[in-house]
C-alpha cells in the first residue's frame, strides 16, 4: 500500500508527491529537518524536536509554514493514515523555491516548502544491535562549523557512513582538533570508572533531542555525568561507549578502528539508560 505523505498542506499518495526543481531544499541545501520517532502509535518527545526546529528556522532566518500545534496535529494524521506503531517521522522545511537558481535568497513572501513523510519500522525499540553492540570508525570531521542548526546538507555524514561500511562497521565517529565531536547522525559518549562523559554543546555538535533527555534521566539516576571533549584514545581505553539518536534511542558500542572497548560487548551503564528511556518516553509520548 501507498504510503499518504504531507507536502505544502496536502495530504497525498507518495507517488503523486511534487516539489519545484527550483526548490533551495534541492539546490542549496538551504532547509532544516527533524525526525521524531513513533511508539506504540505516539510521537516521542516531539515538544522536544519541535523547539529545536524553530530553533534552526530562527537560526536560518527562515519562516515556518505551520505553527506547532498545527504541525502536531499533521504528525498525528501521518501516524493515523499510514498505521503506524512503530517507526518513524521525517520532516523537511525549506526556503522553497524561488522563480530560478540563485545564490541570493528569495523574496520574503516566497512560501516555505514543507514535506512530511513516515517510516514504518516494526521492532524499533527492540532492536538486535541493542543486545550486540555496534561497531564504529573514526573520521576526520570536514562538515561546517553550524553543526548546532539540524539543516538538510548532509553529503559528508552520508560518506562517514560509506567509510564505516567499507572498514566493516556500523558507524563513524568524527574527530576535529584531536577530540571526537559526534558521529554522523547520533552523539558519541564514552564511560570510564561509572562517569559518563559526552561532549559539551556547541556550534561543533547537534544538540540532541535524545540526548538531552538521557542526561536528564541519567543524573535522575544519581549517574556522574561529564560534558568535555574526550578523544579516540580514550574511547579506546573507555569501560563503555554509546551513541543516542531519535532513531536508535541508546545503542553501544562496542567496538572502535578494529579495538574492542571494556569486554567488547554491551556495558551496563548503557543498557540502563535505554531502558529507562525507553520507559519514561513511552509514557510520556503523544
Amino acid at each position: 500500500m501507498s504510503r499518504t505523505v504531507y507536502v505544502n498542506g496536502q495530504y497525498l499518495p507518495e507517488e503523486e508527491a511534487k516539489v519545484s526543481i527550483f526548490d533551495r531544499g534541492f539546490l542549496f541545501a538551504d532547509g532544516v529537518y527533524e525526525v521524531t520517532s513513533v511508539l506504540g502509535g505516539k510521537l516521542v518527545d516531539f515538544a522536544g524536536h519541535a523547539r529545536r526546529l524553530e530553533r534552526s528556522l530562527t537560526e536560518l532566518d527562515m519562516a515556518s509554514p505551520v505553527d506547532m500545534d498545527e504541525l502536531l496535529e499533521i504528525h498525528r494524521q501521518l501516524v493515523e493514515k499510514n498505521e503506524i506503531d512503530e517507526g518513524l517521522i521525517y520532516l523537511q522545511i525549506t526556503r522553497g523555491a524561488a522563480a530560478d537558481r540563485d545564490f541570493a535568497f528569495p523574496p520574503e513572501d516566497t512560501p516555505p516548502t514543507i514535506v512530511l513523510f513516515t517510516q514504518s519500522k516494526p521492532g524499533l525499540a527492540d532492536s538486535p544491535a541493542a543486545k550486540t553492540g555496534i561497531k564504529v570508525i573514526s573520521i576526520e570531521d570536514q562538515r561546517w562549523g553550524r553543526r548546532d542548526i539540524k539543516t538538510v546538507q548532509l553529503l559528508y555524514p552520508s560518506m562517514g557512513k560509506m567509510m564505516a561500511k567499507a572498514a566493516g562497521a556500523d558507524d563513524a565517529w568524527m574527530v576535529e582538533d584531536g577530540f571526537v565531536t559526534e558521529g554522523t547522525s547520533n552523539n558519541a559518549y564514552i564511560v570510564k570508572n561509572g562517569t559518563i562523559i559526552t561532549r559539551h554543546l556547541g556550534n561543533e555538535i547537534l544538540h540532541g533531542i535524545t540526548r538531552a533527555a538521557v542526561l536528564r534521566f541519567a543524573r535522575e539516576a544519581q549517574m556522574t555525568v561529564e560534558e568535555r571533549p574526550f578523544t579516540i584514545d580514550e574511547a579506546k581505553d573507555a569501560d563503555e561507549a554509546f551513541i543516542t539518536s531519535a532513531s536508535s534511542f541508546v545503542m553501544p558500542v562496542v567496538d572502535m578502528d578494529g579495538q574492542a572497548i571494556g569486554s567488547g560487548a554491551p556495558g551496563p551503564v548503557s543498557a540502563r539508560l535505554r531502558e529507562i528511556y525507553l520507559d519514561e518516553m513511552r509514557k510520556a509520548a503523544v
